[in-house]
């Protein structure tokens, strides 16, 4: 079982998505997000498998969650710096995990 302890170790903050583009070398459908965290960490990159549910105009200003203190992966050609979170649909198609917009702050820690 976790602990409390355990999930402090995750660093979990809001950002907004700034810019999006295709990914077709990777393996699976997906973009490359640019997310805005704010002054603190500022922007960093993320591989999405979102094309499913999300064009790429959906997803420029959007609010989203991610790990900002996980180990940056290589994905094909291209290093992912944060994991964005979401969850699955019924077909098991990613769905976004974001607030209510209201007066959510960029970067700011879940807790």
């Amino acid at each position: 079982m976790a602990t409390m302890e355990d999930f402090e170790k995750l660093d979990i903050r809001l950002g907004r998505v700034v810019e999006v583009e295709d990914f077709p070398e990777a393996r699976k459908p997906a973009y490359k997000l640019w997310i805005d965290f704010g002054e603190e960490l500022g922007v960093r990159k993320s591989s999405a498998q979102l094309t499913a549910l999300y064009s790429r105009e959906e997803l420029e200003g959007k609010l989203v969650l991610a790990v900002v203190n996980f180990p940056p992966r290589q994905i094909g050609p291209f290093m992912s710096e944060v994991l964005t979170l979401g969850v699955p649909n019924a077909q098991g198609e990613v769905v976004l995990i974001a607030p209510d917009e209201k007066g959510a702050v960029i970067g700011g820690r879940l807790f």
